[in-house]
């Protein structure tokens, strides 16, 4: 298949790769091999989708009974039954591994992250780790739905409580819940949904943190108008887009409070877009939310608290107003130290996805004594080297820059990158064991959308990589080792690669220590640029790098989640090429093929259709190498035994992490097992900006 290079560079290659002889050898492709036995992976057990929830009101509602005597019968609070919407989401007790809870307790998180500020909307992170899941709500929901049959498969409702379609597909009605309300109390509606999309999706200014929440991701030219307080019409271009429904779940529409947001907008303030970005730091206390918690003290480098929402608008069916637990914590630590803490004690849930981590993990966790539980999931935890493919100016390259995104888009260069790792290697420099398999790239093979004989990989082949370098015009021609771009290209200088990766974590460091060795041996130079989770994703969305070590999203596991990020079938759905501010995507023939996929993967109705349209992704994806697979892994969801609740099986990433896949609001301790853990007991967030909880 032909590839678009600029004219100068590809010349150039022409006449550097003829001046030299060249084997046609290249190591044949294959499949990969089958990944080894893992006994410890945990079963889910399978319910009807309709199991799970409803939407109904309930003859009498129940609060912890301090919040009652608090802050009820002292007039701070109206009764919870005027505080919770119409007709509550209920969960039903049937879902609920142990049952209608007790109220009381802390769930203690630890996390690497650092909050920037609780302006999810504008791009600011809550420190992940969970924070940004617990205060916000999204119009679906779909973590749950790793324990539900593929058949049974489609988004849950959340503040969307229904909806349906017109009898041609185009228009997609949703219902919000009615008479909800933040956490201050301010009434939730439509005129949230629509500042979120009108002034945040929409407003190019602004870039919302999923990522994936551009317009593109909801279908080019989707419209989204407000009917009335508690409905909103969707308009498509296409009929039954359905996968948008995913689209609609957590990360990319959980609307934020537009009472406290609107009048920071420049559309309708005199502030510049940073400083509506940056109106609500990590100071700012309890900012008001849709979630079970609100944030009401934060201390730099040491903790984030939340207390329970006492607005929140979900039940038990016996009518107690959710969450159970009366706080949650987070402390401000390392990624690998969360995984420590969660298997000492004193943390309370962990997603063990860091594999140094591993081995110790287990033995403490067999022990008798151990506070906590193990449970491994099923191999979803990937990671990809990612090529900037934009070479018509996606993060204004330099020079040497826009040479190498050049050569990434050479697919003889990309199968010299791919056969020069040894992902054997790779692996094991992680951990030891069964845990690691060789990954090529492409959709998960813990995705039950992955075809093994539809994925391409080319073998770990040294002497072949370098055959490959040589066909893409390069060869080291100041004799230091390092391959030479043409002397026309860059002034012939050494091929020197820079190699974005999130500082926040070990594994991704240690596998962007690994490829740098690798690629030396092939006789490219690669840098590490090491940045802080916000630093990093600001390089990434702003195309400011020319690899990156990416650990895989939703869309290479769930597929039906965030699916147009599969490829670039917008100017802002892909991680690695999107269109500059003025400019269009300079798309290769293959990801024209890849988009021409996933589009009708998004539109069709048909399972089998959609099965088969994924095995022609795989194929394209790893047979032309758009992401490049370097290792692949289970992880393990690490909780402290005394919480009830947990389903069994749960995967600590598919849908979503498992901060959400467990449910959190339904977590509970028994009376007997609940610690004094709370820092502010039987208080309540305060005023919006206000210092810290009530009393």
């Amino acid at each position: 298949m032909r590839h678009i290079r600029p004219i100068g560079l590809l010349a150039a290659l022409t006449i550097a790769t003829s001046a030299i002889a060249i084997s046609a050898y290249a190591a044949e492709p294959t499949v990969p091999p089958v990944p080894p036995v893992f006994p410890a992976e945990g079963k889910i057990k399978y319910v009807e989708r309709s199991s799970i929830l409803e939407f109904k009101a309930l003859p009498e509602y129940h609060e912890p009974a301090w919040v009652t005597d608090n802050f009820v019968k002292t007039g701070k609070l109206p009764p919870v039954k005027d505080r919770l919407p119409k007709e509550p989401l209920v969960f039903k007790t049937g879902n609920m591994p142990d049952g209608i809870g007790v109220y009381g307790d802390t769930l203690r998180h630890v996390i690497g992250g650092r909050p920037e500020g609780w302006n999810y909307g504008a791009g600011q992170t809550q420190g992940w780790g969970g924070i940004d899941i617990g205060l916000s709500e999204c119009l679906t929901r779909t973590a749950p739905l790793f324990q539900v049959e593929a058949k049974d498969t489609e988004p849950l409702p959340n503040l969307a409580k229904g909806w349906e379609w017109s009898p041609d597909g185009h228009k997609l009605t949703m219902h919000l819940i009615e008479g909800a309300k933040w956490s201050d109390g301010a009434p939730f509606n439509a005129d949230d949904i629509m500042f979120y999309w009108e002034d945040e999706v929409i407003d190019p200014n602004v870039s919302p943190l999923g990522g994936g929440a551009s317009p593109e991701a909801f279908g080019v030219g989707t419209t989204l108008k407000k009917i009335d307080d508690y409905t909103i019409e969707w308009i498509f271009k296409d009929a039954f887009p359905k996968q948008y429904l995913y689209t609609m779940a957590y990360p990319n529409f959980c609307p934020g409070p537009s009472h406290i947001l609107k009048p920071q907008h420049p559309k309708y303030s005199k502030n510049t877009y940073d400083q509506f970005k940056n109106a609500f730091p990590p100071e700012y206390m309890n900012i008001p939310v849709m979630g079970a918690w609100v944030p009401v003290e934060y201390r730099s480098d040491d903790i984030i608290v939340m207390r329970r929402n006492p607005y929140y608008w979900k039940v038990d069916e016996k009518g107690n107003q959710l969450p159970y637990l009366n706080e949650l914590h987070y402390k401000l630590s390392t990624w690998a130290d969360r995984d420590v803490q969660a298997v000492a004690g004193s943390g309370d849930l962990s997603n063990l996805e860091q594999p140094e981590n591993f081995v110790a993990s287990l033995k403490r966790a067999a022990q008798p004594d151990s506070p906590s539980r193990l449970a491994f999931g099923p191999r979803l935890i990937g990671y990809n080297l990612q090529m900037n493919f934009s070479a018509n100016g996606w993060g204004n390259p330099d020079a040497r820059s826009q040479s190498v995104r050049e050569l990434n888009r050479n697919e003889d260069f990309r199968k010299a990158v791919t056969m020069a790792l040894d992902r054997k290697a790779i692996g094991e420099s992680l951990v030891k064991g069964p845990f690691t398999a060789i990954y090529p790239g492409g959709l998960s093979s813990g995705s039950s959308f992955y075809d093994r004989n539809s994925t391409v990989y080319y073998p770990f082949d040294l002497a072949g990589a370098k055959a490959e370098l040589a066909k893409a015009g390069l060869k080291d021609t100041d004799g230091d080792g390092i391959v030479n771009f043409p002397a026309s290209v860059n002034g012939g200088k050494d091929v020197e690669i820079t190699l974005l990766v999130n500082n926040d974590y070990t594994t991704d460091k240690s596998l962007a220590e690994g490829v740098v060795a690798q690629m030396e041996k092939l006789g490219l130079r690669v840098i590490i640029n090491a940045l802080d989770g916000p630093k990093r994703d600001d390089a990434n969305y702003g195309g400011r790098f020319d690899w990156m070590v990416r650990r895989n999203s939703t869309e290479l596991a769930s597929v039906v989640q965030n699916t147009e990020q599969l490829a670039p079938v917008g100017p802002r759905t892909s991680w690695n090429h999107r269109a500059p501010e003025s400019g269009e995507l300079d798309l290769m023939p293959f990801e024209k093929d890849m988009v021409d996929i996933v589009n009708k993967f998004t539109t069709s109705k048909d399972n089998d259709e959609r099965v088969a349209l994924m095995k022609q992704f795989q194929k394209i994806s790893t047979g032309h190498l758009y992401n490049i697979g370097l290792t692949e892994y289970p992880g393990a969801l690490i909780i402290n035994k005394r919480f009830s609740n947990v389903p069994p099986g749960t995967p600590i990433f598919l849908f979503n992490w498992a901060e959400d896949s467990i449910i959190r609001e339904r977590l509970w301790v028994a009376a007997d097992k609940q610690g004094k853990y709370e820092l502010f007991p039987q208080e309540l967030p305060g005023a919006p900006g206000s210092a810290g909880p009530i009393k």
